[in-house]
């Protein structure tokens, strides 16, 4: 279990690989050879996650117990110190065991003369417990608040700073947030209409229904959702239930006139493009999903497979489209972003981002959305979704657009998210895990008016 987490916080490091992406196939691998059961696949996954959601914390533990900055330290000696600290200060593992587990992975992979290193910090560390070292390295909130907020809750200063500008202010909201960053998310289904019935999935595993969305449900009992035949199928998916609201608001946004052709004009990986494509077929209306990587052009594919309405996918770049203008009645673009908005669910991306990352994505994001509003008829729909709350990808994207552009008006999107609280001032909607129990999904719906 432990030398499968280490090898998934190595991948991390050296690859920039996402752990959703790499754990799961370690782990069918180890069920395969046979002997590791579902509480060790379940060990190793909180390993894994635990690790990296409070990393930040635990790199300043560690670095009151060296004798040395941790830059000096080498990086697959300070994984293992991560994965010891998290036993003993993030699990219920007796400290004994943890760092005589640990120690002895390091011996594996780092050789005696490091694990010697390794078992002399750890057992700095087990003198006491989380809140205690989190009191002793944190500054005081009073003297620098960012910085007090960053290391008790395991995230750049930077973000830190970031998302509490998103939620205008408050030290109760900007905990309350950081901290849901750090839970594990639950498992959500999307029961695709048409395709599949809630009450199919609810008949198939044990679940919950959704808060929100009339087609989700959470999975209550940690299951794999593969093993669910709707969703080997297509039929069903595994879908936030944020996204489920963003294609659902769109999906129902006042509209006069025709409603035939529906466009998304960033499909991949196709999540909301199934969902999309369910809605259409149900009024009798035609989805393009359009995806410029091919990749995840053929992910789309096989999320729209089995439609039962007219659909296409083809592979084009939404800021130079192949379409003419005025074609479509609704257009989605879910845009590419920071993706600080899930960090739930890749806690890596928060230690991967950087603030200048923000000035590749604002020309682009930009780009997608002036040509969404071309694509679009007059009286039609454009739904601005990203997965992130960073006022950078939000509100500023759509204000600057509007401004240069002209011809298009902000529609209230909050009447279209029935049920939902806590949706603010509007017209824009921006969902929060602390409030919604869903990533930080973001909708500006736009009618074009000219």
């Amino acid at each position: 279990m432990r030398m499968l987490a280490f090898e998934v916080l190595r991948a991390v490091d050296e690859r920039d690989a996402y752990a959703n992406l790499v754990l799961p196939p370690l782990l069918r691998k180890a069920r395969e050879k046979g002997g590791f059961e579902a509480r060790d696949a379940a060990l190793a996954t909180e390993l894994v996650y635990g690790t990296l959601r409070r990393q930040g914390t635990y790199d300043a533990i560690i670095a009151a117990c060296v004798d040395r900055p941790l830059r000096e330290v080498d990086p697959p000696v300070l994984d293992v110190l991560s994965l010891g600290a998290h036993q003993l200060l993030g699990t219920r593992i007796p400290p004994h065991a943890a760092v005589s587990a640990t120690v002895e992975l390091a011996r594996v992979v780092l050789g005696d003369g490091r694990a010697k290193f390794v078992n002399a910090v750890l057992r700095k560390i087990a003198r006491q417990d989380l809140d205690a070292w989190v009191a002793e390295v944190a500054p005081p909130y009073e003297k620098d608040a960012e910085d007090h907020l960053a290391v008790v809750h395991s995230h750049p200063r930077w973000v830190v700073s970031a998302l509490w500008d998103s939620l205008g202010g408050g030290r109760t909201g900007i905990e309350a947030l950081l901290a849901a960053d750090n839970e594990r998310p639950e498992v959500t289904l999307v029961a695709r209409p048409g395709r599949s019935t809630v009450a199919e999935l609810a008949d198939a595993a044990e679940t919950e229904p959704g808060r929100w969305s009339p087609y989700a449900l959470r999975l209550t009992d940690g299951g794999e959702p593969g093993a669910l035949e709707a969703v080997r199928d297509g039929r069903a998916g595994v879908q936030d239930e944020g996204s489920q609201l963003v294609a659902i608001a769109l999906a129902n946004a006042p509209l006069e006139g025709p409603d035939t052709r529906w466009l998304d004009g960033c499909a991949g990986p196709g999540g909301k493009a199934a969902l999309l494509g369910a809605l259409a077929a149900e009024r009798g209306a035609a989805l393009l999903a359009s995806e410029k990587q091919p990749h995840r052009a053929r992910l789309v594919e096989r999320a729209l497979a089995g439609n039962p309405g007219p659909y296409q996918v083809i592979t084009a770049d939404g800021t130079r489209p192949p379409w003419r203008e005025g074609s479509f009645d609704r257009v989605l673009v879910d845009v590419p972003c920071s993706g600080l908005g899930a960090l739930r669910r890749r806690p890596e991306a928060r230690w991967r981002r950087r603030p200048e990352d923000l000035d590749g994505f604002g020309p682009l994001q930009r780009g997608l959305l002036t040509e969404a509003l071309k694509a679009v008829r007059v009286g039609g729909v454009v739904g601005y979704a990203t997965c992130s709350p960073h006022l950078a990808e939000t509100r500023v994207v759509v204000d600057d657009v509007l401004k240069r552009l002209g011809g298009a008006e902000l529609v209230d999107a909050r009447p279209l998210f029935p049920g939902v609280d806590h949706l603010g001032d509007g017209p824009d909607v921006q969902l929060w895990p602390h409030l919604h129990g869903t990533d930080a999904m973001y909708l500006a719906l736009l009618r074009r008016t000219a």
